[in-house]
């Protein structure tokens, strides 16, 4: 299984390309159903797969939650994921994926994993509805194999944040209110807890906002904005104030959008900050190559919320600066 994740620090070039690289693996056939789905997650959030060690039971954990491993002198909490997706297999799950994404590292439960796939964001879907409803919106992608076998992409985020309660009120607490409706913040993310993180923040700082599920999407709707803003005669960036984005998205990722964003002169002063749980340097580094403004992890409120309310703060100083000068 070390063969499947060897020379991963190569695989960061993928970044910026609009590709990616995703470990597929089953969680067994479930019960219900008859059927062996097939799963997929980004290579970029895997550290390694390993035969599960013993795990120790924990109190007060959800049932999902089989207990911790150490690793290394490091505890662990691990996950079964068929038992959180609600599926129902009747094989053992015996592989653990150990995953690390947002300062946290986790293990989670698999029948078994298959091989890592090359490809392009373009052909990742959004999914279906009743998909989605069916796996209690755990699938945040879809794309289809040369096999026929479809692949689902699961939101490895929302585990996490209820899992390990990254989503409870108190996080929005003592916000700092900007209370200006007059400013828009166009966001993308296809993860639907980070979608709601991110509305709460910025309902809590009293700012308007457009959502989006992936990279497509807010660049549509940032072509409708600027069209609008050619026939009123307005400047885009009166009515966007901030773009915020996740890195990893079907159909375009944040690194495309950003791209897109900083290429185009229409879009010329509006900051772009990334909002992504691959919070390595290197991804911060990648991010900055392609012009993003800041880089803020996931399931950090308040560090959020204190980052737009600066950019959008220094963005106003700039527009009065530019104003005085006219």
């Amino acid at each position: 299984m070390s063969e499947l994740l060897k020379n991963i620090d190569a695989r960061t070039r993928l970044a910026g390309t609009n590709k990616l690289e995703i470990l597929l693996f089953s969680l067994g056939i479930d019960s219900r159903t008859g059927r062996r789905e097939t799963f997929g997650i980004n290579v970029f959030k895997v550290r390694e797969v390993m035969r599960t060690p013993p795990i120790t039971a924990a109190p007060d954990m959800q049932s999902a939650v089989k207990g911790m491993v150490s690793l290394r002198g490091v505890l662990v909490p691990v996950v079964d994921l068929a038992e959180y997706a609600g599926l129902q297999p009747e094989s053992a799950r015996e592989i653990m994926i150990v995953t690390e994404y947002n300062g946290h590292t986790q293990g989670f439960l698999v029948e078994a994993v298959d091989t890592i796939l090359r490809l392009d964001w373009s052909q990742m879907r959004v999914p279906p509805e009743m998909l989605t409803s069916n796996l209690g919106g755990l699938v945040t992608a879809v794309t289809e194999l040369a096999d026929n076998r479809l692949v689902m992409m699961l939101d490895v985020e929302r585990v996490l944040s209820e899992t390990a309660h990254y989503d409870d009120q108190f996080l929005f607490k003592n916000i700092p209110q900007v209370n200006r409706q007059d400013i828009t913040v166009v966001f993308a993310d296809d993860s639907s807890v980070a979608r709601g993180q991110i509305q709460k923040t910025l309902e809590a700082m009293g700012v308007s906002f457009v959502a989006a599920v992936n990279g497509r999407q807010a660049w549509d709707e940032l072509q409708k904005i600027a069209a609008y803003a050619e026939t009123t005669g307005r400047k885009v960036n009166d009515l966007v104030r901030l773009v915020l984005t996740d890195i990893e998205m079907p159909e375009m990722d944040g690194y495309i959008l950003t791209k897109n964003i900083k290429s185009d002169p229409r879009f010329a002063g509006i900051p772009v900050v990334m909002h992504s749980s691959l919070s390595s340097l290197s991804n911060q580094h990648l991010g900055r190559s392609v012009g993003v403004d800041e880089y803020v992890p996931k399931f950090e409120p308040q560090r959020l919320a204190e980052t737009l309310t600066r950019l959008i703060e220094r963005t106003d100083a700039g527009a009065t600066v530019t104003g005085l000068a006219n």
